[in-house]
């Protein structure tokens, strides 16, 4: 059974194509109906246009095999409460399409997703609606954004700096979330007999915000060094703990099965 990620580990962060490997290997999950779900922190899109992007280009995915924080925001944000909204302009206007009100002047939530250029003014508009009582909620929690051959802080960097920075603790709606690896594991469960974290076996490019927590759950992790990093020295070496396998990609990792 298997939890996979997308960015790095499917498709490539540059050309968003398939990676090597990517393709053959989902279709030998389905053609051996071995379960597995397509766990991805994308939120540009609407859920629906990314995964019909996916299956476009080869990654028969179905619906059910599927899951992005899109797909259980309202679980942490009602839609009664206005949001703060930090990230690119595809992620503000996914947010307005679902029925999300933003508010830049008293906002019930702050709200942070992923671009490449966020700025000191956005920074002190954030900790100032924080101080004022908003909660801090972050849409994942990755290490690192790869975007045109650049690495840039995650996620989860900037939610540590803003934590930080207002002694406020943040909550997250996807990986490497709790509560976001256990709808993960229920879309396995409708899959077929009912599974444990244990039975599990995560795909990713992302150790420090995929893989180690799984692997904290009781997953197994398996590391792949074709999105975020393509050397494993320029990570394992600082991690405590080490994922149970690292290879250079899907390719590879089919080989293995």
């Amino acid at each position: 059974m298997y939890f996979i990620d997308v960015q790095g580990t499917l498709i490539d962060d540059h050309t968003k194509l398939p990676i090597r490997g990517a393709v053959e290997f989902i279709d030998h999950l389905n053609s051996s109906k071995i379960p597995y779900m397509v766990i991805t922190n994308s939120t540009k899109n609407p859920s629906v246009e990314f995964l019909a992007y996916l299956n476009s280009i080869g990654l028969n995915i179905p619906q059910r095999h599927y899951l992005d924080p899109l797909m259980v925001l309202e679980e942490h944000i009602a839609k009664n409460e206005t949001i703060a909204a930090y990230g690119s302009d595809e992620f503000l206007n996914v947010l307005k399409s679902m029925g999300y009100a933003l508010d830049f002047a008293s906002p019930d939530v702050v709200l942070i997703a992923i671009k490449e250029n966020f700025t000191s003014d956005e920074y002190a508009q954030m900790i100032e609606f924080i101080l004022g009582g908003a909660k801090l909620i972050g849409m994942h929690e990755t290490s690192l954004y790869a975007k045109n051959h650049k690495r840039y802080p995650g996620v989860g960097a900037i939610l540590k700096m803003v934590e930080f920075a207002t002694q406020r603790s943040y909550t997250v709606v996807g990986k490497p979330s709790r509560a976001f690896f256990k709808a993960s594991l229920e879309g396995l469960n409708q899959q077929g007999v009912h599974h444990s974290f244990s039975d599990v076996t995560i795909i990713s490019d992302d150790v420090t915000g995929d893989i180690l927590p799984a692997q904290e759950l009781g997953m197994k992790g398996v590391f792949v060094l074709s999105g975020k990093y393509r050397v494993a020295e320029e990570i394992i070496p600082n991690l405590k703990v080490q994922p149970d396998a690292i290879y250079a990609d899907m390719q590879a990792v089919l080989e293995s099965l």
